[in-house]
């Protein structure tokens, strides 16, 4: 009966070692990549609204005596994302699209204040894509966390967590709602 070399055993050792390397890093490359890939829907819906909002803003204000501070927070809160966008920002991105959501809100509150506004067609079209959008943004968003969260699972989970630490792989951050997002916004319009 032959022996086994020990070199064998150590070869084999080295070749299952190698396989599972191999395997674990590209598995945090397609996890990765997914993550990246949400992302980017996340932020194509954010572009729609950026796109859209100001065209709305335009539109109420000039069938009302719409507030200014309104439209100087909405048109804030666009100028932070882009410039966010920009510098690609990740978590400056999700600040300032919090800060929108915010901006926005207080919109719509004040819009339905003025019945006479909801009455002309490009206003009705613009709410309805504007509810569309927002509805697309709370998909991206969902499916974003959702690659994250089996990215985090696979570079926190042991044994991907090793392949993780030899290259380089950190958990990413959820999209998490803003402070204070769960109050309906309150507008006092007899001050």
């Amino acid at each position: 009966m032959k022996k086994f070399s020990p070199w064998f055993i150590v070869l084999g050792f080295l070749v299952v070692i190698g396989l599972w390397l191999m395997s674990s890093y590209n598995g945090l490359v397609t996890s990765k990549g997914n993550v990246d890939r949400q992302w980017a829907q996340v932020e194509t819906q954010y572009q729609r609204r950026v796109d859209l909002v100001p065209n709305l803003v335009s539109t109420v204000k000039g069938a009302a005596n719409f507030e200014q501070e309104t439209f100087t927070e909405v048109t804030q809160a666009r100028s932070a994302w882009a410039q966010a966008k920009t510098i690609g920002d990740r978590g400056g991105e999700i600040q300032a699209a919090a800060g929108f959501d915010s901006a926005l809100s207080r919109l719509l509150v004040t819009v339905e204040a003025y019945p006479q506004l909801q009455a002309t067609q490009a206003f009705r079209d613009l709410m309805t894509q504007l509810e569309g959008t927002e509805n697309r943004i709370a998909v991206a968003r969902k499916d974003y966390n959702d690659a994250v969260f089996g990215y985090n699972v696979r570079v926190q989970r042991f044994p991907g967590k090793l392949a993780a630490m030899i290259f380089g792989y950190a958990p990413e951050k959820s999209f998490e709602a803003a402070p204070g997002s769960d109050t309906a916004p309150v507008v006092n319009f007899e001050q």
